[in-house]
């Protein structure tokens, strides 16, 4: 099933990694931490992987099998989502549009993303950053 098909009847919390970076294998656990905390709301949980399947499978490891995994190898989903930075978390509503997202792993930027989907679907907010999670840092940008 494609993105779009999945947000016709939920929303959507999805976290964008760039599989070829070490930013974005830096906050894989968090990420996924993330995304556990909505997968019994009432919205769809993901990864949005700039790269074809064998390689998602590659870098998620058993991430891949939690939650649903895209592979955007040409990035035109990056692009559509008007992401400049990655790692992203991006909230996308039933209309495909973009609640909220958050670029670079900023956890207060994260944080409003989170709380705003939290408070649409009547959901706990998740607490991070938790003793582990990596400090704030930049993302590397989105085109490639």
């Amino acid at each position: 099933m494609s993105l779009g098909q999945q947000t016709r009847l939920f929303q959507l919390m999805a976290v964008v990694l760039d599989p070829y970076t070490e930013e974005s294998s830096w906050i894989l656990r968090t990420a996924s931490r993330i995304l556990a905390e909505f997968a019994e709301a009432d919205c769809r949980t993901a990864w949005i992987i700039t790269c074809g399947e064998a390689d998602a499978r590659t870098f998620l490891g058993p991430y891949a099998q939690e939650f649903l995994t895209f592979c955007d190898e040409d990035r035109s989903v990056v692009k559509a989502l008007g992401l400049d930075e990655i790692p992203a978390l991006v909230a996308v509503g039933t209309n495909g549009e973009v609640i909220e997202s958050a670029e670079g792993w900023d956890p207060p930027a994260w944080r409003e993303v989170t709380d705003e989907m939290a408070r649409i679907l009547a959901w706990n907010r998740p607490v991070f950053p938790k003793p582990g999670d990596p400090v704030p840092f930049p993302g590397t940008p989105a085109a490639g």
